[in-house]
């Protein structure tokens, strides 16, 4: 398994529209948590312009997938939005762990 970041890049005023598609947001997102693919995910603060969310997965398409169904984007609440894999070498839950000798 590796980790992907989904990084997403929200419409100015974002905050004001995303209650109207929160919940589906949200159902979407704990499923894809309780398959084992989302690890953690949440707005950006201060200033909310974006958003990251990151992902166990064996390939970026699940990532893909996910943003492409996601009622934030679908509805325009995200301007653009990427899909970065991210080698983890430090932590409990590293996918390639790397310890100093």
């Amino acid at each position: 398994m590796k980790h992907f970041i989904l990084f997403y890049d929200v419409v100015p005023d974002y905050v004001e529209r995303r209650a109207a598609f929160r919940a589906e947001h949200l159902e979407k997102a704990w499923a894809s948590h309780d398959r084992g693919e989302l690890v953690l995910g949440g707005a950006l603060a201060d200033p909310p312009d974006g958003a990251v969310l990151i992902f166990k997965a064996d390939s970026p398409d699940v990532v893909r997938r996910f943003a492409e169904a996601d009622p934030y984007v679908v509805n325009g609440l995200v301007a653009s939005w990427r899909v970065r894999e991210w080698t983890t070498v430090a932590g409990a839950l590293a996918a390639t762990p790397v310890r100093p000798a």
